[in-house]
């Protein structure tokens, strides 16, 4: 992975579209998605068990298309257009190549349900982000999507306030106002502190 601290914290699919930054793809090989699989599984416990298999080519190659059809998807339903079908009907194939049970279990006092994956486990981590991109694409929520008002940045966040401007106030907020504050406080320009 490029960057050893991807953005995440915003909802799954968010954080799977934001693993493209301008010029980059943090997802390049079968190590690098089962990191960012570990760094969302404090978030979701599916995660947790797709990051403790082994991700293999066949993992890397179903989760970064499920990637590409939820970024183009949410890009239309952000502003208010209708999502191509074919981006629809290949999240909607993702879902079904690894989908999500509801088993039943006594444990000798009560019945739990748990949800689990079938399917062959190298789909299976696809199958889950397809599913959060449905719940994301479905959600009246997702027109208030932004994207990074940083010149050189390209990731998408869901604003918790409506102030919010950046992807990261650590990341882009930061840099943005140190360059702001240079470009006020430069030397030998008037009005500058300097002078």
């Amino acid at each position: 992975m490029d960057d050893p601290n991807p953005l995440i914290g915003e909802p799954p699919a968010l954080d799977l579209v934001n693993t493209r930054p301008a010029g980059a793809d943090l997802l390049s090989a079968p190590d690098d998605l089962r990191v960012w699989l570990r760094l969302q599984a404090d978030r979701f416990d599916e995660a947790g068990a797709f990051a403790a298999t082994d991700a293999t080519a066949e993992s890397l190659a179903a989760v970064r298309r499920v990637r590409e059809h939820t970024a183009r998807a949410l890009d239309r339903v952000r502003r208010g257009e209708p999502p191509s079908a074919d981006d629809l009907e290949a999240l909607g194939r993702a879902q079904l190549a690894a989908p999500a049970v509801t088993g039943l279990t006594w444990n000798g006092r009560a019945l739990l349900a748990a949800r689990r994956r079938t399917g062959p486990p190298g789909l299976r981590p696809a199958a889950w982000l397809a599913e959060a991109a449905a719940g994301l694409l479905s959600d009246p929520a997702v027109t208030a999507v932004r994207e990074c008002e940083a010149d050189d940045c390209v990731m998408l966040f869901l604003p918790t306030h409506p102030r919010r401007r950046w992807c990261s106030a650590a990341r882009c907020g930061n840099r943005v106002r140190v360059a702001r504050h240079y470009r006020r406080h430069r030397t030998g320009e008037p009005g500058s502190a300097s002078s």
